[in-house]
């Protein structure tokens, strides 16, 4: 079994896909209480997910996904996740 990542490497990626959702969402010109409204969120919600402060529920990665109308694949897909 690989040993469990360290907490800060958690905390970055997870910040890195907040980061990629801001820029997509951005991207098609929406504010944040547009996109939560779209994915049936609050826009508290969707700002915590942008700056990494929630971990998002698979379901509402889903929601956001379905608003921007891209895969969830698309959230993890930031070359400053590597490594």
């Amino acid at each position: 079994m690989p040993p469990t990542p360290p907490p800060d490497w958690v905390l970055t990626r997870r910040r890195a896909v907040g980061e990629q959702i801001r820029t997509i969402r951005r991207s098609r010109r929406l504010t944040q209480e547009k996109l939560a409204e779209l994915a049936g969120l609050d826009r508290q919600s969707v700002n915590r997910i942008e700056v990494g402060l929630a971990s998002p529920r698979l379901d509402n990665l889903l929601r956001i996904a379905h608003a921007l109308d891209v895969s969830p694949a698309s959230f993890f897909e930031n070359p400053q996740q590597e490594g």
